[in-house]
């Protein structure tokens, strides 16, 4: 029944922005901690921000450049994308750590956004 869900992603030039948003629906108990990662081909994946309570936390490639936020009555998280270069080009994934319906503490992923940035 619990599902993430990404939307905002697409092609964009060199300098650009874009603005990611995942939404989980189902029976939510506690949301712990959201992240994003992104992942292209021939590389690990790799955690691109978290949100936990009051605390972020950014790779050193995107620090300056995107923000993550979330709306807790919404169920969302979002990243905020600002001055995009090509090699921020990926898959992006969103992941939730959470309790759903008074079931143990479990990680759930989206299926990704492709971002593209070229000129």
């Amino acid at each position: 029944q619990v599902q993430l869900v990404e939307s905002g992603g697409g092609l964009v030039q060199p300098g650009g922005s874009l603005r990611l948003s995942c939404v989980a629906s189902g029976s939510i108990f506690r949301v712990y901690v959201m992240k994003w990662y992104r992942q292209t081909p021939g590389k690990q994946r790799e955690l691109v921000a978290a949100i936990s309570g009051g605390t972020t936390n950014y790779a050193d490639s995107v620090k300056g450049r995107f923000t993550i936020s979330t709306d807790n009555a919404k169920n969302t998280v979002y990243l905020q994308m600002n001055s995009l270069k090509p090699e921020d080009t990926a898959v992006y994934y969103c992941n939730a750590n959470m309790r759903v319906d008074g079931s143990p503490r479990y990680d759930y992923w989206g299926q990704g956004t492709q971002v593209t940035v070229s000129s």
